[in-house]
């Protein structure tokens, strides 16, 4: 099941018209099917949809954190195959990247039974945004699912980035695999944690792609070291995913309390801003 969200040019206040579409079966995967239009309305409203959907676009603060000197040195050892090198970092002078900055938004409220699934049922989950072409047609700018993906294996290749993007899930062992695998492979053997790094790396590969949040529909989310299983705004992905991939701990010495503004309890859980 695809939900397709197309937006209109912006007007002199900067709002835009949006029109949110679903396709289902084979229309799902068919970038040219026109599905059905189920809310429209306007970006920074709530937009309501049948059996209690609920839509939001519009600007909101940045829910999510990061420290840059992490970030940075984790990019350069999975590029270049050695520990992570955080020599001179103070973790008490960790600072968030995000922090007071803003992100436009999409926030879709799926009722469980519009996946035609009983409660239990497990989902993987993905998105993906594009842009028209002159040429006609449309070009994928960004895709996510599984969080951090492109922060460990792509800050410095950017050729695997756009691959990445560009793709869909069932590609993406094939096309990349190997490459993550190798990456994983040469940090872990030069942490000296595993007596078998390659299949480490291999077997991390497997667990990486297809690049999908899973998500058992009906249960709470959390994203954690112990499973995934969706994600809320407040779990730590950074920390699971580095840690993960480096089978060493990696912590980026911030959490959510680095946070400004911070997420609402209500919808739309992003905390709009003007």
């Amino acid at each position: 099941m695809t939900f397709r969200l197309a937006f209109g040019a912006r007007d002199a206040t900067g709002g835009q018209s949006c029109v949110l579409r679903r396709l289902a079966a084979a229309e799902a995967s068919d970038p040219r099917a026109d599905g059905e239009v189920i809310a429209q309305g306007r970006t920074g409203k709530t937009v309501p949809g049948p059996d209690g959907l609920r839509l939001w676009a519009g600007k909101a603060g940045d829910p999510f954190w990061i420290e840059p000197d992490v970030l940075h040195a984790v990019g350069h050892a999975f590029q270049d195959g050695t520990t992570v090198n955080l020599m001179g970092w103070n973790p008490r002078k960790a600072r968030n990247l995000f922090a007071g900055h803003t992100v436009y938004s999409i926030v879709l409220e799926v009722p469980d039974a519009e996946f035609a699934a009983a409660p239990g049922s497990r989902i993987g989950v993905w998105a993906v945004a594009s842009l028209a072409t002159d040429a006609g047609g449309w070009h994928a700018v960004n895709r996510v699912g599984l969080p951090m993906i492109h922060p460990l294996f792509t800050q410095y290749d950017e050729d695997l980035g756009n691959r990445l993007n560009a793709g869909v899930p069932t590609e993406d062992f094939a096309a990349h695999g190997a490459r993550v695998a190798k990456a994983v492979a040469d940090v872990v053997a030069a942490y000296g944690t595993s007596v078998d790094p390659v299949g480490y790396g291999v077997a991390l590969a497997h667990r990486f792609f297809p690049k999908l949040l899973p998500y058992v529909v009906g249960t709470p989310a959390t994203f954690g070291f112990d499973g995934w299983n969706g994600r809320s705004l407040i779990d730590n992905a950074p920390d699971v995913m580095f840690s993960l991939a480096a089978n060493t701990p990696i912590a980026l010495g911030i959490g959510r309390e680095s946070v400004s503004p911070k997420p609402i309890d209500r919808f739309p859980y992003m905390p709009p801003v003007a």
